[in-house]
C-alpha cells in the first residue's frame, strides 16, 4: 500500500497524534504499526522505516502504560533508601540506574523521610501506584522486616545488606573482608593494637565493620580498645579524633569511613599528633577526594559500581520465569596505599 501524505491525513498536534493517524500516514494497519512500536519481528525492513518515518512525522509516541499493561511488566526498577548523604547510597544509586538504563529499564526512587517502620511500610504501599516490576532496597534489613511489609505478587525485592539470612536476595560490599586486611596492614606494619573510629549503632555495615576488627585483633592475640564512634560525618570524626589525640598509647586507627577519618585528620594535626609518624589512619570507601587528604588517606576501595551492577542483574534473574533462590553475593575490596600510614614510632 503507497505512502500517504500528511494532507490526507487529519490535523493533529504532536500530544494527541494516534496510532491510526501514523497506520494511514504510512499507508499500513494498525497491527502493523502495534509491531513495529513493540519491537516485534515478522516486518520488512522497508515498512518498519516507513512507520518508523511517520511516527516522527506525526510526534507519535507509544503509549508505554499500555504496553506494560499488555505485557504484563513495566521495566522500571523501584529503589528505597532513607538517606542520600552517605557516599555509599549515592554511588550505589547511581550505579544502579546505569546499570538498568543500559538494560532497557527506568528507575523510579522511593525516597524514605526517617528510617521508621511507619516510612518503610509507606514507601512499600507505594509500589503497585508506581507500578515498578522489582525493587532494590538500600537500607537496614530489620527495618525492612519491623515493617512487615507486603509486597504485590510480581515485585522482586533485592537488599543491599549482607545481615538479611534467607529471607531476601542479597548484594553487598564485603564488609568483614575490608575490615580485616585494613586491621592486618596496620598490625604488618608493627603497632601494638588498632583503634577503631566506628559508624552510628543501629548501622548494618557500622556494626559489621565494627565486629571484624574485634574479631581480627582477637585472632592476632591484641585486646580490642574502646571504640570510638561517630555518625559517619566529618565533623563526628572530628570530635572522635580529639577524644584519641589526647591517648599516647593510639598509634593506629581504623576509621570505619572516609568522611570519618578526614575529620580526625583535622583532630589529630590541631592537637600536634603527626600522621603517619605518630599515628597511623586508615579509613573505608576510597571516596574520590581521598587521595587529596592532608596526608592522602590509606583506605580500602569499595566498588560501588559493580555492587549496584550486580542488583540489577539479581533483579532482572528473579524477574524470569523459573526465577532464582535466595542468595548472597558479597563484592571484595581492595586496599588502597598512600601516605597515611606507617610503622609506629620508635620507643625511646
Amino acid at each position: 500500500m503507497a505512502r500517504r501524505t500528511p494532507a490526507d491525513v487529519p490535523r493533529r498536534t504532536r500530544a494527541t497524534a494516534s496510532m491510526a493517524d501514523v497506520a494511514r500516514l504510512a499507508g499500513v494497519s494498525s497491527q502493523t504499526v502495534s509491531r513495529v512500536s513493540n519491537g516485534y519481528a515478522g516486518v520488512n525492513e522497508e515498512t518498519r522505516q516507513q512507520v518508523l518515518a511517520a511516527m516522527a512525522e506525526l510526534g507519535y509516541r507509544p503509549n508505554s502504560a499500555a504496553r506494560a499493561l499488555k505485557r504484563g511488566e513495566f521495566r522500571t526498577i523501584g529503589v528505597i533508601t532513607f538517606t542520600l548523604s552517605t557516599t555509599g547510597n549515592v554511588r550505589t544509586l547511581e550505579a544502579i540506574a546505569t546499570s538498568a538504563a543500559e538494560e532497557g529499564y527506568a528507575v523510579t526512587l522511593l525516597p524514605v523521610a526517617v528510617p521508621t517502620t511507619d516510612e518503610v511500610r509507606g514507601a512499600f504501599s507505594r509500589l503497585e501506584e508506581l507500578a515498578v516490576d522489582a525493587v532494590i532496597v538500600i537500607m537496614e534489613v530489620h527495618l525492612l522486616d519491623a515493617a512487615t511489609v507486603k509486597l504485590p505478587p510480581h515485585v522482586q525485592v533485592v537488599v543491599v545488606d549482607s545481615d538479611a539470612g534467607d529471607h531476601y536476595t542479597v548484594v553487598d560490599t564485603d564488609q568483614a573482608g575490608g575490615t580485616r586486611t585494613a586491621v592486618q596492614h596496620l598490625l604488618d606494619l608493627g603497632h601494638r593494637t588498632v583503634w577503631h573510629l566506628g559508624g552510628p549503632e543501629g548501622s548494618f555495615a557500622a556494626q559489621r565493620r565494627a565486629d571484624a576488627w574485634r574479631a581480627a585483633l582477637a585472632e592476632a592475640g591484641r585486646t580490642p580498645p574502646p571504640l570510638v564512634r561517630g555518625d559517619w560525618s566529618a565533623e563526628s570524626g572530628y570530635r572522635a579524633g580529639l577524644e584519641l589525640a589526647a591517648r599516647e598509647e593510639c598509634t593506629a586507627v581504623f576509621a570505619a569511613n572516609d568522611q570519618m577519618a578526614l575529620g580526625l585528620l583535622r583532630a589529630l594535626h590541631e592537637r600536634g599528633r603527626r600522621v603517619p609518624e605518630d599515628v597511623s589512619v586508615i579509613g573505608f570507601d576510597d571516596i574520590p577526594e581521598a587521595g587529596s587528604f592532608l596526608p592522602p588517606l590509606t583506605t580500602l576501595h569499595q566498588d560501588f559500581a559493580e555492587v549496584g551492577r550486580l542488583c540489577v542483574q539479581a533483579v532482572l534473574r528473579k524477574m524470569r520465569p523459573d526465577g532464582s533462590e535466595h542468595g548472597t553475593t558479597l563484592v571484595p575490596t581492595r586496599l588502597v596505599l598512600r601516605d597515611s600510614t606507617a610503622p609506629p614510632p620508635a620507643e625511646g
